[in-house]
């Protein structure tokens, strides 16, 4: 989605003795659509251009963002399709390069077709130079899908720290239609192939914008969050109070009953703001940025609207993904556990959940970020351990009064624990209530010394806060 220049100017002509010649209209040429979007991005009159002459359907600059200094880069795909050929790969490395030596985060809008033919190897080349750079980079990158993107510019978005798709026209993909029908005789459209609607339940898009004047607002949302580079200080700004009421308003204390975990999110938040990513991917994990107390937290968080929140391969691949951008940027982690367990079934097995939820114990394991998890209601099994539990290497462990911490629910354990009770006639009902009342209760573990405190859940909020603020 471009951003059209408004209707041509009227500027009026005088005669040589002073007096009114008449209107003529001054036609102004609208931006192209690359620069127009550096423009919206960027503080008015704060971008500078790099490699002007030599772009080659590059444009590349410095420019602010509230007065913050970042670069940024946006392809024309009026110039040759958007293709890119050797000097437009130099543009774009140059830029990257630049940004990591300078601090500052770096912006990329992409629109293209993909390598440029004519050039042959030297495009390839071009591409591979543009993984390396982003790859080494160590500054915040955004890449902003603004059209159809394939092969080499699909595939250097993703190894940024964030993907933006923009508008309905927006797609990636690494092979087009044309070609997939030529293959492999599957028909298929550009927007089924690769449009938002794909990859925002495929995990590739992480957030979504419907024009590219919403999609400036986002950006400049999510850099907010982030420090110049890594190892640089967070940026802090004004501490807000929560929304008022209890965190806990919303949470129902039958475990079989769902709500929704964005709820208890926004009562720890200042303003109640919450920035959330991959709203779509892994419903049943929830994860994004919010500030406590001012400063930058990321929120990791079982859902348990969806699937009741239990485990799977995509939610640990989210999980696991979201854990490491906020270890890598040392942004404090809040977690909160309401899970009860892993998700069984043949699918998952073939998901390679074994794969995909080690993913989540790694990330976890090696993060050296300041955390605390807080479990609201229930953890059970390997959900528990993995959901950051305090011999994963914990800062601090939190749990509400309520909550159900073991091996598994009460219902399951007694078909293993109660068999014989069980085929003797036994109430199932009767003997769970006793298995939970013995085995389950919260104060169990904390006596146990797995949970270091037991919070009430208006009380949440300030623990965490005086935890990362001892950290800081």
């Amino acid at each position: 989605m471009s951003t059209e220049a408004s209707s041509p100017a009227k500027a009026e002509q005088e005669s040589p003795n002073g007096g009114p010649a008449g209107r003529v209209e001054v036609v102004h040429e609208p931006p192209v659509p690359a620069q127009a979007r550096i423009d919206l991005l960027c503080d008015q009159g704060s971008f500078h251009a790099i490699r002007s002459s030599s772009g080659d359907g590059v444009i590349s600059g410095a420019g602010r963002i509230g007065g913050r200094p970042i670069y940024v880069w946006s392809q024309n795909v009026k110039h040759k399709g958007g293709s890119l050929g050797q000097g437009g790969g130099e543009s774009i490395v140059s830029t990257i390069q630049a940004a990591d030596k300078a601090g500052a985060p770096v912006v990329g809008f992409l629109h293209s077709g993909g390598a440029r033919l004519q050039e042959g190897v030297a495009a390839l080349g071009a591409y591979a130079s543009i993984f390396r750079a982003t790859s080494r980079a160590t500054v915040p990158q955004i890449s902003v899908i603004c059209g159809p993107c394939a092969g080499g510019a699909a595939y250097s978005p993703s190894l940024g720290t964030l993907v933006m798709m923009v508008g309905d026209d927006s797609q990636m993909f690494l092979t087009g239609p044309r070609v997939i029908a030529r293959v492999t005789r599957e028909i298929v459209t550009a927007a089924d192939l690769g449009g938002p609607r794909v990859h925002r339940k495929s995990g590739v898009s992480h957030f979504e914008a419907d024009d590219d004047a919403q999609a400036s607002d986002l950006i400049r949302a999510a850099l907010s969050y982030f420090p110049d580079r890594i190892g640089g200080p967070a940026h802090a700004i004004e501490p807000a109070d929560p929304p008022a009421g209890d965190p806990a308003a919303t949470v129902p204390t039958n475990q079989r009953k769902v709500y929704d975990v964005r709820d208890v999110a926004r009562h720890l938040l200042d303003s109640g703001e919450f920035l959330e990513f991959g709203k779509r991917y892994a419903k049943n994990m929830c994860v994004g940025f919010g500030r406590i107390e001012g400063y930058p937290v990321g929120v990791i968080a079982n859902q348990p609207r969806y699937l009741g929140g239990v485990l799977d391969a995509a939610a640990s691949d989210k999980g696991a993904w979201f854990v490491n951008m906020c270890d890598r940027y040392r942004i404090p982690l809040v977690v909160l556990s309401d899970t009860p367990g892993y998700r069984p079934g043949v699918r998952q097995e073939r998901e390679a959940v074994l794969r995909r939820g080690a993913e989540l114990l790694r990330a976890f394991s090696v993060a050296e970020v300041p955390r605390v998890t807080v479990t609201l209601r229930q953890a059970y099994g390997g959900a528990y351990i993995v959901m950051n539990c305090r011999d994963l290497g914990q800062d601090l462990t939190l749990a509400w009064p309520a909550a159900r911490i073991g091996v598994m629910g009460a219902t399951q354990a007694i078909e293993i624990v109660k068999r014989r009770e069980l085929e003797a006639g036994g109430d199932p009902a009767e003997l769970a209530a006793a298995y939970e009342e013995e085995h389950l209760p919260v104060a169990i573990a904390a006596k146990a010394g797995f949970i270091d405190e037991i919070v009430t859940p208006a009380k949440t909020r300030e623990r965490i806060a005086a935890h990362f603020e001892a950290r800081r």
